[in-house]
């Protein structure tokens, strides 16, 4: 995948061909043939500017690759989110790095796209072209020279291209481009500064090159070497930098993916948008980071959390918008969708569902917060503690599930995170972290519920866990009931669980697909993979959960990163990109990983 001449069908190109780069407030993809297919403006949350992966005529996009044809190869700077891609053509070598960049690790006032473009070797002669579309293409997107920079307006956001050993910019009414004849040791560099309905700053050449540089600097300070103790490590780092890029930096929260609408079957309608922060997500996320040593992510992640749940106490909803608010509106927007994949959609309507797992995701961050030495402030125990009290009146109601289902039922996961919600928040009383005033009926609910679930989600036929109540179905997320401390390791039925799903729900290889039923509707769900790696390791069968592991990570793309689906048959990804449960996953499979080789070593 990491090398030859990228093909491009109808406009698009595969999932697979795209890396990521952010600068905490939004994230581009570019693809292996040096086009910025998708970068929303100013925020991630936002609409794009370039959506040529949603739609390669009415999306927009940003291209800058050499003439005629070429190879190419490409990674990320060692330790950071800036991307370095290298052209080779029959005349010569390209290398182009890009960056959003930051100032010394902080945000700008201004989104700033920066491409360095390097001829390393003979003569290149380089094409480029800015082509943005405000609006999802509605918006009416005009090119106008302010002080002698080509900027493109639309009804709120400025966008300005400047060009340095490019070419002299020219425009039309639609786009900016130029063409460059570079010989070896030329260096050019192109930068798209983005302002939101604020004036509009043209920096300097040498202003924009030294925040390139400081921009990586900045990722390898952030990162450290707190990844150094896992196995994996490479994997385990470029997951930790994902996810990174998918934290919005002015609130902490956590993106579960960089897109929206990129479809989990080629030509399917399961096209949603991912852009948001779920409870879910985020709680396996700040569990992963917290292991690993990010305190201050955590305690900043956390924090917010704790503050957006505060206006829909005692309830939890399933995801917030960035900035903190709940999602009202979920709309189809006018785009082809890639590969012809519709409905596009902007919004999620799972805003409003009732998904029970988001307790027990809540109660199990804040239980290993607590246990990695911090502390609760007396505001937010007495909160968790009222959240606590109100699970035990709505346990026994159906809900969504862990998946956002449209048929509500009793989910055998969503009923094990209510147990752990409660036997968690009866813990962090006993510690002093919440008010045990009611710490009798919290446990009372907790056994009633593990009732519950033993005598109704458990398949006899199948000796295995199910999906919902009274039913044979089964389901991958049950999992994450180890994680969550309801299954027992050395309890029989989780590894009666453990052999059922790779019986029954095994796709190919190391693939499974979700739950019962997917087989055909979608690809291969790769958070559920690592999953069971982590089950394989908790339950001590640490050579089949080595072996998972070595053929999962293979099926990352060429810079590391994993989408949400796989097609088991041609491992092309599938789905939102990059996805946080995927990545967060990894790392947390490759900790249960060193956790067994710890605990067989005697260490």
């Amino acid at each position: 995948m990491g090398v030859g001449r990228v093909a491009r069908v109808d406009g698009y190109v595969p999932i697979g061909d795209y890396a990521a780069i952010g600068d905490g407030r939004t994230v581009a993809l570019i693809a292996r043939d040096g086009a910025v297919d998708w970068l929303p403006l100013p925020t991630l949350d936002q609409e794009a500017a370039f959506a040529a992966v949603l739609d390669p005529e009415k999306g927009g996009c940003l291209r800058l690759a050499p003439e005629g044809e070429y190879g190419v190869r490409r990674r990320y700077l060692p330790h950071t989110n800036v991307l370095e891609t290298t052209f080779k053509s029959e005349t010569g070598t390209l290398r182009v790095t890009d960056s959003l960049n930051r100032d010394d690790g902080r945000l700008l006032p201004w989104v700033e796209l920066a491409r360095r473009v390097e001829c390393t070797a003979g003569t290149v002669r380089v094409r480029w072209q800015v082509e943005p579309r405000f609006g999802y293409g509605t918006e009416e997107t005009t090119i106008e020279r302010i002080r002698g920079v080509p900027v493109a307006v639309g009804r709120r956001l400025r966008l300005a291209t400047l060009a340095w050993g490019l070419g002299e910019p020219q425009h039309s009414t639609a786009s900016v481009g130029g063409v460059a004849q570079l010989e070896e040791g030329d260096r050019g560099l192109l930068v798209c500064v983005a302002t939101d309905d604020e004036p509009i700053p043209f920096p300097e050449r040498d202003e924009v090159e030294a925040r390139l540089d400081a921009t990586g600097a900045a990722w390898k300070r952030w990162l450290g070497h707190r990844t150094s103790d896992t196995p994996w490590k490479k994997q385990v780092e470029r997951s930790v930098l994902a996810l990174r890029l998918l934290v919005y930096a002015p609130s902490g929260a956590m993106a579960a993916a960089a897109t929206t609408a990129l479809p989990e079957r080629i030509g399917g309608s399961r096209n949603y948008d991912y852009r948001f922060s779920w409870i879910r997500d985020s709680a396996l996320a700040l569990d992963a980071l917290s292991t690993l040593g990010y305190r201050d992510q955590v305690h900043e992640s956390l924090s917010w959390l704790l503050d957006v749940t505060g206006p829909t106490h005692p309830r939890m909803q399933p995801l917030y918008a960035l900035d903190g608010s709940v999602p009202r509106s979920q709309e189809s927007l006018r785009l082809n969708g890639y590969r012809g994949s519709q409905p596009v959609r902007r919004g999620n309507g799972a805003a409003t569902q009732r998904q029970l797992g988001s307790y027990g995701d809540l109660f199990g961050t804040v239980w290993h917060y607590v246990g990695h030495g911090n502390a609760l402030d007396p505001t937010s125990g007495r909160r968790l503690a009222e959240v606590a009290s109100f699970l035990c009146e709505i346990w026994e109601n159906e809900d969504s599930g862990l998946w956002e289902l449209d048929q509500q039922r009793h989910y055998t996961i969503s009923k094990m995170a209510c147990w752990s919600a409660l036997t968690r928040a009866a813990d962090l009383a006993e510690q002093g972290q919440l008010p045990g005033d009611e710490r009798g009926r919290w446990l009372e609910t907790a056994e009633a519920i593990r009732q519950f679930v033993e005598e109704r989600c458990w398949s006899e036929a199948k000796r295995s866990y199910t999906f919902y109540a009274d039913t044979d179905a089964l389901d991958c997320a049950v999992l994450l009931g180890a994680r969550l401390g309801y299954l027992d390791p050395g309890d029989d039925r989780f590894d009666g669980t453990i052999d059922a799903l790779l019986r029954e729900q095994r796709a190919s290889g190391p693939l499974v697909f979700r739950y019962t039923g997917m087989r055909g509707e979608e690809g291969a769900f790769l958070a559920c993979s690592f999953w069971l790696v982590e089950a394989l390791a908790r339950a001590g069968r640490g050579d089949e959960a080595r072996t998972l592991m070595e053929e999962l990570l293979p099926l990352a793309n060429d810079v590391g990163l994993f989408s949400e689906e796989i097609d088991p048959d041609s491992h092309e990804l599938l789905g939102n990109f990059p996805q946080a449960l995927t990545h967060l996953s990894l790392i947390n499979a490759a900790v249960a990983m060193a956790n067994g080789d710890e605990t067989r070593s005697g260490a």
